[in-house]
Protein backbone atom coordinates (compact mmCIF):
# COMPACT_ATOMS: atom_id res chain seq x y z
CA UNK A 1 0.00 0.00 0.00
CA UNK A 2 1.26 3.30 -1.22
CA UNK A 3 0.04 6.00 1.38
CA UNK A 4 0.75 9.75 0.68
CA UNK A 5 -1.02 12.78 2.72
CA UNK A 6 -0.35 16.37 1.25
CA UNK A 7 -1.50 19.79 2.38
CA UNK A 8 -4.36 20.41 -0.09
CA UNK A 9 -6.14 24.11 -1.28
CA UNK A 10 -7.13 23.23 -4.80
CA UNK A 11 -11.05 22.99 -4.91
CA UNK A 12 -10.74 19.54 -6.92
CA UNK A 13 -9.00 18.40 -3.69
CA UNK A 14 -10.99 19.87 -1.10
CA UNK A 15 -13.99 18.18 -2.53
CA UNK A 16 -12.46 15.00 -1.93
CA UNK A 17 -11.34 15.99 1.80
CA UNK A 18 -15.34 17.50 2.18
CA UNK A 19 -16.55 14.21 0.61
CA UNK A 20 -14.77 11.67 3.04
CA UNK A 21 -15.70 13.91 5.82
CA UNK A 22 -19.35 13.62 5.12
CA UNK A 23 -19.39 10.16 4.75
CA UNK A 24 -17.40 9.89 7.98
CA UNK A 25 -19.18 12.32 10.27
CA UNK A 26 -22.44 12.91 8.92
CA UNK A 27 -23.30 9.82 7.12
CA UNK A 28 -21.87 7.52 10.02
CA UNK A 29 -21.72 8.63 12.95
CA UNK A 30 -24.71 11.67 12.48
CA UNK A 31 -23.30 15.12 13.35
CA UNK A 32 -25.61 17.48 12.22
CA UNK A 33 -23.80 19.22 8.78
CA UNK A 34 -24.08 22.52 9.54
CA UNK A 35 -22.03 21.95 12.64
CA UNK A 36 -19.55 19.98 9.73
CA UNK A 37 -19.06 22.77 7.35
CA UNK A 38 -17.10 25.35 9.74
CA UNK A 39 -13.69 27.72 9.60
CA UNK A 40 -13.19 26.00 6.11
CA UNK A 41 -11.64 28.94 4.63
CA UNK A 42 -9.28 29.78 7.71
CA UNK A 43 -8.41 26.20 8.15
CA UNK A 44 -5.22 24.37 5.76
CA UNK A 45 -6.40 21.11 4.36
CA UNK A 46 -4.79 17.80 4.21
CA UNK A 47 -5.82 14.73 2.27
CA UNK A 48 -4.65 11.31 2.76
CA UNK A 49 -4.41 8.67 -0.38
CA UNK A 50 -3.83 5.36 -0.30
CA UNK A 51 -2.85 3.67 -4.15
CA UNK A 52 -3.82 7.10 -5.09
CA UNK A 53 -7.46 6.87 -3.49
CA UNK A 54 -8.58 8.99 -1.34
CA UNK A 55 -8.99 7.52 1.94
CA UNK A 56 -8.40 10.11 4.88
CA UNK A 57 -8.58 13.75 5.86
CA UNK A 58 -7.47 16.56 8.58
CA UNK A 59 -7.16 20.17 8.99
CA UNK A 60 -5.91 22.34 11.08
CA UNK A 61 -6.16 26.43 12.22
CA UNK A 62 -5.01 29.17 14.41
CA UNK A 63 -7.90 30.08 17.46
CA UNK A 64 -7.43 32.47 19.67
CA UNK A 65 -5.92 29.67 22.45
CA UNK A 66 -3.33 28.36 19.67
CA UNK A 67 -4.00 25.90 17.12
CA UNK A 68 -6.41 23.34 16.38
CA UNK A 69 -6.08 19.98 15.07
CA UNK A 70 -9.38 18.98 13.84
CA UNK A 71 -11.60 16.68 11.58
CA UNK A 72 -9.49 13.67 11.24
CA UNK A 73 -11.57 11.17 9.12
CA UNK A 74 -10.39 7.89 7.45
CA UNK A 75 -13.18 5.61 5.46
CA UNK A 76 -14.24 2.70 7.12
CA UNK A 77 -12.13 0.45 4.31
CA UNK A 78 -8.56 2.13 5.35
CA UNK A 79 -8.98 2.46 8.93
CA UNK A 80 -5.94 0.54 11.06
CA UNK A 81 -3.86 0.79 8.31
CA UNK A 82 -1.71 3.63 9.78
CA UNK A 83 -3.64 6.39 8.19
CA UNK A 84 -5.00 8.45 11.37
CA UNK A 85 -0.96 8.40 11.89
CA UNK A 86 0.13 9.99 8.58
CA UNK A 87 -2.20 12.56 9.08
CA UNK A 88 -1.87 13.30 12.44
CA UNK A 89 2.43 13.35 11.73
CA UNK A 90 1.47 15.83 8.67
CA UNK A 91 -0.45 18.13 10.64
CA UNK A 92 2.15 18.49 12.91
CA UNK A 93 5.17 18.98 10.95
CA UNK A 94 3.12 21.56 8.73
CA UNK A 95 2.44 24.12 11.91
CA UNK A 96 4.14 27.39 12.05
CA UNK A 97 7.71 26.60 14.50
CA UNK A 98 6.25 29.05 17.45
CA UNK A 99 3.20 26.82 17.73
CA UNK A 100 3.27 26.65 21.39
CA UNK A 101 -0.58 25.74 22.17
CA UNK A 102 -1.48 22.83 20.33
CA UNK A 103 -4.63 20.83 20.94
CA UNK A 104 -7.59 18.95 19.72
CA UNK A 105 -11.25 17.78 20.21
CA UNK A 106 -10.82 13.78 20.41
CA UNK A 107 -12.98 10.74 19.89
CA UNK A 108 -12.83 8.79 22.99
CA UNK A 109 -11.46 5.99 20.76
CA UNK A 110 -9.19 7.83 19.32
CA UNK A 111 -7.47 8.90 22.26
CA UNK A 112 -4.77 6.34 22.66
CA UNK A 113 -3.56 7.26 19.08
CA UNK A 114 -3.23 11.10 19.72
CA UNK A 115 -1.31 10.08 23.10
CA UNK A 116 1.43 8.28 20.97
CA UNK A 117 2.48 11.96 19.87
CA UNK A 118 2.14 13.65 23.13
CA UNK A 119 -1.40 14.67 23.38
CA UNK A 120 -2.81 14.51 26.70
CA UNK A 121 -6.24 14.86 28.06
CA UNK A 122 -7.23 17.89 29.70
CA UNK A 123 -10.77 18.80 31.99
CA UNK A 124 -14.00 16.81 31.92
CA UNK A 125 -15.45 14.56 29.30
CA UNK A 126 -17.97 16.36 27.12
CA UNK A 127 -20.26 15.86 24.48
CA UNK A 128 -19.87 17.37 21.25
CA UNK A 129 -22.53 16.55 17.98
CA UNK A 130 -23.78 14.00 19.83
CA UNK A 131 -20.68 12.36 20.69
CA UNK A 132 -18.59 12.02 23.82
CA UNK A 133 -14.96 13.69 23.46
CA UNK A 134 -12.05 15.22 25.53
CA UNK A 135 -9.60 17.79 24.83
CA UNK A 136 -5.96 16.81 24.35
CA UNK A 137 -3.21 19.27 24.78
CA UNK A 138 0.55 18.49 23.18
CA UNK A 139 2.82 18.48 25.64
CA UNK A 140 6.17 19.56 24.63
Amino acid sequence: MSLHVQKVNHPEDLDKVFAIRKIVFVDEQNCPPELEWEHEDESTHFLATSNGQPCGACRWRKTDLGYKLERFAVLKDFRGQGVGRALIAEALSDLPEDAHYIYLNSQLDAMSLYAKFGFVAEGEQFEEAGIQHFKMVKKV
